[in-house]
């Protein structure tokens, strides 16, 4: 049974709670800046085993006779077609997606902004899309004189040239797909407007990381760093905090580096000495509190600072990230004193790939192995051959060892594999015949249809839920596909698992 360090239930109940005092602060008129992922916060869920994945949505629902929803989008992120790699889905697609979730909740999206818009095509076509089947939707372009000069921010040539949001609620949840969406620009361009119309109403920020009321070399804050590698944010002192309370407690470089600059933007806004006396105190995260056991979530932590690592070793490669987010990683893992080797599944798939060596029976010269630690902690190995690709082969291998099927009995008969080679060779024209895991998971369960060992063993494909894979090359999609669905913690190796450079 996987070690639980974090209770969500007291988690929610406080959270519940600090945001409704927050709400009451300010005449009961609060947008509330949501960082981080809205559903499926698997980072969340991966360094604080307990945490429900949509703690979020839950919260909401919670409190959903209060709020207006504002979800911001970035026009560049639409435009470069950026992409959620827990998901592999594009940011515009992943906001469609969040608004079908949040519907499903019972909430609905009060407006979409799309920010920092300059007419970009790509941007265009999403606000059509959104405005003919019924979405509000607004864009903002560049503030003019940001961040320097106030006088102009906080005009009607600056925040005042954006369109005011229609919201009726005491609690305006603003929210967005990623890092750098436009949040607290949309924040701060409601808060003028509000100001303008007479209305008194306050701003706070909600992030998960990093967790202000741990050290600051916590392994929780630390994995926070080294998932934001790519932005080159760093966990810091909130010296602010620290002059004006006496206390140490932990921030980020954004937004202590902005806190100066919102002061004095809140400031001419309402015309009053600024509310928060440090970064720190603009937020209401409670989640420090709600861990009951330190060693599960450093545990959890650690392993999760590895997986990124290698997540940044494959995006380097791919040219997806720069070499020093590679190199942060190796940082933080040194400091934490670990290297790749210490998470389990590593060694055995590397080894998986140079028994596939040994045997000569890669694929076009390629050897590799994949490995996946089941929940009793037992680790299954598989490799690549002409008939199939490493993860197919660790899963069948995997799915027979729980379903205790004798090693010598095939799931898949050759008449099956012999039928999907044809059409990948004859209708696909497909350079590689293997079965990648999505074509092996299909034809299993054509197979289970009339052999009751494929059907036993494909019942246990539900106990691979958070388990631990690691491939010594970069998944085919059809590969990474597989294992998303399954819900395994994939890592791979930086190899490329074929020698043809376009796979379509």
């Amino acid at each position: 049974m996987e070690k639980t360090g974090f209770d969500n239930e007291k988690y929610l109940n406080m959270q519940e709670k600090a945001i409704l005092e927050r709400v009451e602060k300010f005449n009961n008129k609060l947008y509330l800046e949501f960082g981080g992922k809205l559903l499926w916060d698997y980072h969340a869920a991966r360094v604080l085993p307990g945490f429900d994945p949509n703690s979020k949505i839950r919260l909401l629902y919670k409190l959903k006779d209060t709020i207006d929803i504002i979800l911001c989008i970035y026009s560049g992120d639409i435009e470069r077609r950026k992409v959620r790699a827990d998901f592999g889905i594009t940011y515009d697609a992943d906001a469609l997606k969040l608004i079908d979730d949040l519907r499903e909740w019972g909430l609905e999206v009060t407006g979409v902004v799309i920010t920092r818009f300059e007419d970009q095509p790509s941007a265009i076509i999403f606000k059509n899309k959104l405005e003919r089947i019924g979405m509000k939707v607004y864009t903002h372009r560049y503030t003019k004189g940001y961040p320097t000069d106030i006088d102009l921010i906080v005009s009607d040539k600056g925040y005042g040239a954006n369109p005011y949001i229609e919201v009726t609620k005491p609690l305006v949840i603003v929210t967005g797909p990623g890092p750098g969406s436009g949040k607290l620009s949309t924040c701060l361009s409601q808060l003028y407007h509000e100001h303008k119309k007479g209305n008194i109403s306050g701003y706070a920020k909600f992030e998960t990381f990093p967790i202000w009321n741990l050290p600051l070399q916590h392994p929780v804050n630390i994995a926070y760093e080294s998932a934001t590698a790519d932005l080159k944010d760093r966990n810091l002192i909130d010296h602010f905090h620290l002059e004006a309370y006496g206390e140490k407690v932990v921030n980020y470089n954004r937004d202590l580096e902005i806190f100066p600059i919102l002061k004095r933007i809140l400031k001419k806004i309402s015309g009053e000495e600024f509310y928060y006396k440090s970064p720190t105190d603009m937020g209401v995260n409670r989640a420090g509190f709600a861990i009951t056991d330190d060693q599960v979530v450093c545990e959890a932590s650690k392993q999760e600072i590895i997986r990124r690592y290698f997540r940044y070793s494959c995006e380097y490669v791919t040219g997806l990230a720069e070499y020093h987010t590679v190199e942060k990683n190796l940082l933080l893992m040194e400091e934490l004193g670990i290297s790749r080797e210490y998470r389990n599944v590593v060694l055995p798939a590397e080894q998986a790939g140079v028994e596939a060596e040994k045997t000569g029976k890669g694929h076009d010269g390629i050897y590799c192995g994949a490995a996946i630690e089941l929940s009793d902690g037992t680790i299954i190995t598989g490799k690549n051959s002409p008939l199939l690709h490493a993860a197919s082969a660790m899963v069948l291998n995997a799915i027979k060892y729980l379903a205790q099927v004798p090693d010598h009995i095939h799931l898949l008969p050759e008449n099956i594999i012999e039928s999907v080679w044809k059409l990948k060779k004859e209708i696909y024209a497909s350079k590689n015949l293997s079965l990648d895991l999505e074509e092996t998971l299909i034809a299993l369960s054509i197979s289970a249809t009339h052999n009751p060992g494929a059907g036993l063993a494909l019942e246990k494909l539900k106990n691979f839920k958070n388990c631990e894979v690691h491939m010594t090359h970069i998944p085919t999609p059809g590969d990474a596909a597989g294992l998303r669905n399954l819900g395994v913690n994939l890592t791979s190796g930086p190899n490329f698992a074929t020698k043809f450079l376009f796979l379509g």
